[in-house]
């Protein structure tokens, strides 16, 4: 249980260094198709602050993706050697999954959108967005995700456990 709630966390960190690279370093427009539809508007690629700026960007979010992947090998790798079966991997793949979507609805999506100015500080083009002041902007995504969780985790269960027996 430890090693999930470790796991969970270098998710988050990843996707966190991820949506850091892109929004203070990295700076390209088309990063933003998630966003709300008044701040994907008015947001522009950005020229760049220093010089490598763009490059340190692209090198973190691949560093943050191979983070991601880690977290994922590592628990397959802990469950091969523990001698997992379906439901121990589905157990581990969902409470990474779900726990990674609580803290992005209640740090990312509420805190760090509608809580603090951390987008407008990249982007002040987009200070005055309506969406900024409301949470839930996204929700019909995020239900779908948590309706859909479960059945990811049992996907990847059962074709780890035919892969792993």
């Amino acid at each position: 249980m430890i090693l999930t709630l470790v796991l969970a966390l270098m998710v988050i960190a990843g996707i966190f260094l991820l949506l850091y690279s892109a929004v203070a370093l990295v700076q390209k427009r088309s990063f933003f198709g998630s966003a709300p539809p008044d701040i994907r508007a008015v947001i522009q690629d950005k020229p760049e602050r220093f010089r490598g700026q763009h490059l340190l960007g692209w090198g973190l979010l691949v560093f943050s993706m191979a983070v991601i992947a880690a977290a994922f090998v590592i628990g397959v790798w802990d469950g091969v050697k523990n001698g997992f079966g379906f439901w121990k991997y589905f157990a581990r793949l969902l409470a990474v999954l779900y726990l990674y979507k609580i803290w992005d609805m209640t740090f990312l999506d509420w805190f760090l959108l509608t809580k603090t100015r951390f987008f407008q500080r990249y982007y002040p083009e987009a200070d005055g967005c309506e969406s900024f002041e409301k949470v839930g902007f996204n929700r019909k995504s995020q239900i779908i995700k948590l309706i859909v969780f479960p059945f990811v985790s049992a996907a990847v269960a059962g074709i780890l456990v035919l892969i792993f027996r």
